[in-house]
């Protein structure tokens, strides 16, 4: 009996936010739709994951058309699936059931069919009533066990704290973790299982031995999603395809290779070497292929590569002896586990065809590219890229005072972003935690859910307040006003469930789209872009204006939330701002006691560095 694989293409949506920043638009999507329709693929990645917020934020569209738009172009032809934090959906604190219900009603009733969910600590508590809610609504639970590696300590590291009398933990991220992680979520009905690389750091002798276990332990699907960035993707989904693997995840030829997944041309050669079926249309593939290349150039502005694969259809373009001899000894050595052969082979048929090099940086500190990258432009903010190696030296130390949280979105951010502040303290002759953002507080109070490793209670009362874990308490939720518009006549800020649970889910960045949408339906200004009227500062002030005493913006970033008004009384030390900064919540405190006299920017306005925010009479 000839062995099937199937296909989930990510060209949609992993591809494109790992590769272009999340920037198609509704009309490039458009114009692969009916080339999709007739590739037939298992399952499309469409939605979720960056989708919703980007296409807000710098698109001006609607997440909800977007699902509803490739679902009318694509019909049953292929699942439509999308990617979702558990309980946090796609924000930073939990939901309550309220919102997930409503949430996953309302993806389901506009195309989706499979919801992919994982959790960043792999807790998996936190994804109960996400699988619950896609199960009530007829649609799919995937849960993806989140793949990680314990830090690497020195062993001068480890004898310090040997003698602190606080040994470093032994190995923690074991087969049997991710296999009990799995187990638990297939009890609680989870319909397919992934293994997701988000870091790309999975070798193929690990995902070797991860599928046969996974297989004989487990009685769903299992799925197979990994990156290309430290040069382990090819040869890893190689290796997972050997081994028994049921799914793999693959982008199309210009958006494959480097931060984002391995080519299903190269997958589809391996393929038909190996005697094993792919029911996907190559050729309606290779016409998506020709309409990603134009894409590609449109979206050159974002491209975070820059380098164009060499073209090449494997349905009438002949391999080369000397490459086709590679695929094959890639093979070889996949199916005798020979590790180094199989990486070495994969190595020269991508540079071959000259998909990126492996990423030896991304490698050595086994993070998330896009971890890395956000740490540099945060740094750059700051002009202090040259403390970036050693902001990257604090990672493993910060990971493991935080319970050793795996690195996936929102950990990575969080722990990046506190490793660059950290950074920037040690620079300033400050304490290591000296600026700990909000989501690193909630992170070790426990809000997230419960760490690999827990966290030292005294740590914890040091940075959170409380020896105790404590969890996020969903009964204090407030959902986001929902204000009448005067200046609109008088219309709903939000005006149905869907456009709600935008302002739920999306709150600085929905508040501006929906603010933006209501303004060019009054208007009649169908063409003008939502995005032209967010992120704009209030007041054109003058230092001369000024008499008293100013609070300043430390930082470029969004105003989240003003805490106080003109005529409140405040002393020194009260918080008066919440400044989102790199996706981090940073609650800015007064240096002064005295009156607000005049507050000058309003919440969901861009600040730059230094920006005057408030003036304080004393």
């Amino acid at each position: 009996m000839t062995k099937k694989l199937l296909i989930r293409d990510l060209t949609l949506r992993d591809g494109q936010q790992s590769a272009f920043a999340t920037r198609m638009n509704q009309l490039q999507v458009d114009r692969v739709l009916d080339y999709y329709k007739d590739a037939g693929f298992y399952a499309m990645e469409v939605w979720g994951g960056a989708v919703p917020d980007s296409i807000m934020r710098y698109l001006g569209e609607n997440p909800w058309h977007r699902l509803e738009l490739i679902k009318k172009g694509v019909g049953n032809a292929s699942k439509l699936t999308a990617l979702s934090r558990g309980r946090n959906l796609f924000g930073y604190a939990p939901y309550t059931d309220e919102i997930i219900d409503g949430f996953f009603k309302n993806a389901v009733e506009s195309g989706l069919d499979i919801m992919r969910i994982f959790d960043a600590l792999n807790d998996v508590d936190n994804i109960k009533s996400s699988i619950r809610y896609i199960k009530k609504y007829h649609g799919l639970a995937d849960c993806a066990v989140c793949y990680t590696v314990d830090p690497h300590f020195s062993k001068m590291e480890r004898m310090k704290s040997r003698l602190k009398g606080k040994p470093l933990p032994k190995e923690v991220f074991t087969d049997e973790y991710f296999l009990n992680k799995a187990k638990e979520m297939v009890a609680l009905g989870a319909d397919i299982i992934t293994i997701k690389d988000m870091s790309g750091l999975i070798q193929p002798s690990r995902i070797t031995r991860l599928i046969p276990l996974f297989k004989k332990h487990l009685n769903v699907p299992i799925d197979f999603h990994t990156h290309c960035t430290p040069g382990y993707g090819l040869g890893a989904v190689l290796a997972a395809i050997i081994h028994g693997v049921d799914i793999v995840d693959t982008n199309i030829w210009n958006f494959a290779g480097g931060p984002a997944a391995p080519a299903i041309e190269l997958i589809y050669i391996f393929c038909k070497k190996l005697g094993i079926q792919l029911d996907v249309n190559m050729e309606a593939v290779a016409e998506i292929n020709k309409e990603l290349y134009t894409i590609r150039k449109e979206l050159d502005a974002f491209d975070a590569v820059k380098q164009f694969p060499k073209p090449f259809n494997p349905l009438v373009d002949i391999l080369p002896p000397e490459i086709d001899k590679e695929f094959d000894k890639a093979i070889v050595a996949a199916q005798n586990n020979e590790e180094e052969s199989l990486l070495k082979a994969c190595h020269a048929i991508e540079a071959y065809f000259n998909f990126p090099e492996p990423n030896e940086l991304v490698k050595r500190a086994e993070i998330p590219g896009g971890m890395y990258t956000n740490m540099v432009a945060q740094l750059k903010q700051f002009n202090s890229l040259d403390i970036i190696e050693d902001a990257m030296a604090l990672i493993p130390s910060v990971r493991l005072d935080a319970g050793l949280p795996p690195l996936v979105t929102p950990t990575s951010q969080i722990i990046g972003a506190q490793a660059v502040n950290s950074a920037l303290a040690a620079k300033s002759n400050r304490g290591k935690y000296s600026n700990a953002s909000n989501q690193f507080i909630a992170l070790v109070k426990g809000e997230y859910g419960k760490t690999p490793v827990p966290v030292d209670p005294q740590f914890r009362l040091n940075i959170a307040g409380t020896r105790e874990e404590t969890p996020y308490d969903t009964s204090n939720y407030q959902r986001q006003d929902n204000p009448v518009l005067p200046e609109f006549d008088n219309v709903h800020l939000a005006k149905d469930e869907k456009e709600e649970l935008l302002l739920e889910l999306f709150p600085t960045v929905a508040l501006n789209y929906l603010k933006g949408l209501r303004e060019k339906e009054y208007n009649e200004f169908h063409q003008q872009k939502a995005a032209e009227n967010k992120n704009q500062i209030i007041f054109n002030v003058t230092e001369d204006s000024v008499t008293g005493k100013t609070i300043d913006s430390p930082m470029p970033g969004n105003i989240w939330k003003i805490l106080v008004k003109e005529g409140d009384i405040i002393n020194k030390g009260d918080s008066v701002i919440v400044l989102e900064a790199m996706k981090m919540e940073n609650n800015i405190a007064s240096e002064y006691s005295g009156k607000v006299k005049r507050i000058f920017v309003k919440e969901g306005s861009f600040v730059k560095a230094e920006s005057l925010m408030i003036e304080i009479e004393e």
